[in-house]
């Protein structure tokens, strides 16, 4: 079965609830192995000095899960959640916009 890591619809969505205030550590990064595109935002973020919380989809079914409940019922890697939000597909540059909002403080 063929699993996509990417969606040319990509966006941000708002997960149901909120971090509750908690002190955001680290990006949650969805990932699944042998994804270029998933590879290719991992060393721009490390490069920027984000912290990532790796979430291996294919090893991990509730990381599958969150995923699917998040891109449209596709397990579309990468996919990324802070603060309450998420965005399937994003660049590095939308990780860091994102960033400056709910976590500015992991933003170098």
């Amino acid at each position: 079965m063929f699993v996509p890591c990417m969606n040319m619809s990509d966006g941000v969505t708002n997960e149901s609830g909120s971090n509750g205030g908690e002190q955001i550590d680290a990006v949650d990064f969805y990932w699944r192995p042998g994804c270029p595109f998933s590879m290719m935002l991992e060393k721009k973020l490390v490069k920027q000095g984000i912290p990532l919380a790796k979430k291996n989809i294919w090893d991990d079914p509730s990381a599958a899960e969150f995923v699917r409940s998040v891109a449209s019922g596709n397990e579309t890697v990468p996919t990324i959640s802070v603060g309450g939000r998420s965005m399937v597909n994003p660049s590095a540059g939308e990780v860091t916009s994102l960033l400056s909002e709910v976590a500015p403080h992991l933003v170098s």
